[in-house]
């Protein structure tokens, strides 16, 4: 076994504030080094103090189409550094060269990477088959892609599905302190069901079908409110339609919010979250909070968090790009009768059991430790 006051090197393409949680688990329980690129996009960065084995940021430079380099990633390998954990995005140039160099060295070089989504074309596998052969070990984000990796012909053994996670430790401490309240009856006055979202509003949310089902299904004199928490390129257009659909009194833009008990506030008191595009964090953010979620079943274009939702317990999936089969979905849901009490506990045991740093280190050691 290795010796675990060992340093491991972790370099990242971005210190995202919502993965605060792992990284601090990881500074303390793996002794990592942590190297971080310095921009992505609007996303809001971390704090570096939070972590104690923070030691520089890397400058991400753009080559072509998403392609990039960072600067400084290369010269790490020639630290003393045994071990890598790496973000696994194929278009960061750099990593190649640090996998390449690892082929003919003793240093072991861990992805941290989606893996395989269903999608690729031949051009596009035949880059992945490369790159990921490269690699000691994958750490993947679930189980659906490890399940494509072996048909690809990866190794079961090199494959290790690790989840993904929010800031869990101080979300559970919120958690335990939440109470109903008259959050949604003050605001909209009315006691009608309560769809949300929360995340960036960008086209490829589709956020726009949440609010046609809503019209659609008060045509039908079954009312829902809509709760909205982001910002981001799409609210004017979003704003515009809910004016277009006569939604005004059940459409509410709260806006970007960082302030974790609000945000829980606002989850725990909604009945059901709609995400019509890529699911992703918005259903780690939901689920934790008790709130179950409906998105699409292409699972070719999903983010691997799909694999929280389960039919009928912590949500529903409805036929990709089909505004209809939402309406039925969302509509049927609430038919169901369904106890709210005991979908808390479902979204909840979801979490706990795997979706949460703790499990997610677990792995990492298990793997980095022992392997």
């Amino acid at each position: 076994m290795m010796d675990q006051k060992e340093k491991v090197c972790l370099i990242y393409n971005y210190a995202q504030h919502y993965r605060l949680g792992i990284f601090k688990l990881m500074d303390q329980q793996l002794n990592c080094d942590f190297y971080f690129g310095d921009k992505m996009g609007d996303v809001k960065k971390l704090d570096y103090n939070e972590l104690s084995g923070f030691k520089k940021e890397l400058k991400n430079i753009p080559l072509f189409s998403n392609f990039y380099w960072q600067s400084g990633a290369v010269p790490l390998f020639f630290k003393n550094y045994k071990k890598y954990i790496i973000l696994g995005e194929y278009y960061c140039i750099s990593t190649w060269l640090i996998l390449f160099l690892s082929i003919f060295s003793s240093k072991k070089v861990y992805l941290w990477s989606h893996g395989w989504y269903g999608k690729e074309s031949f051009v596009i596998r035949l880059i992945k088959k490369i790159f990921f052969s490269m690699a000691t070990g994958i750490f993947l984000y679930g189980e659906y892609a490890k399940k494509l990796m072996i048909k690809e012909g990866f190794k079961s053994s090199k494959l290790h599905v690790i989840y993904n996670s929010l800031n869990y430790k101080e979300q559970i401490v919120i958690r335990e302190k939440l109470t109903k309240s008259d959050i949604y009856l003050n605001h909209f006055g009315n006691k009608a069901p309560v769809l949300i979202f929360i995340g960036r509003l960008t086209k490829v949310k589709k956020l726009h079908y949440i609010l046609e089902a809503q019209k659609r299904l008060k045509e039908q004199e079954f009312p829902l409110n809509l709760v909205i928490i982001g910002n981001g390129e799409e609210k004017e257009f979003l704003s515009s339609r809910v004016s277009e659909y006569g939604l005004r009194d059940c459409v509410w833009f709260v806006g970007q919010l960082y302030e974790e008990n609000a945000i829980a506030n606002y989850i725990f008191n909604a009945d059901l979250c709609i995400s019509p595009g890529n699911v992703g964090l918005t259903a780690m953010h939901t689920l934790m909070y008790g709130t179950p979620v409906i998105t699409h079943n292409n699972f070719a274009l999903q983010m691997p968090e799909f694999e929280a939702v389960k039919i009928g317990e912590t949500g529903d999936f409805f036929e990709h790009e089909d505004i209809s089969s939402l309406t039925v979905k969302i509509n049927q849901w609430f038919q169901k009768d369904l106890s709210r009490d005991e979908i808390r506990k479902n979204c909840y045991q979801v979490i706990d059991d795997k979706f949460n740093p703790e499990f997610q280190v677990s792995e990492i050691k298990r793997v980095v430790y022992e392997c």
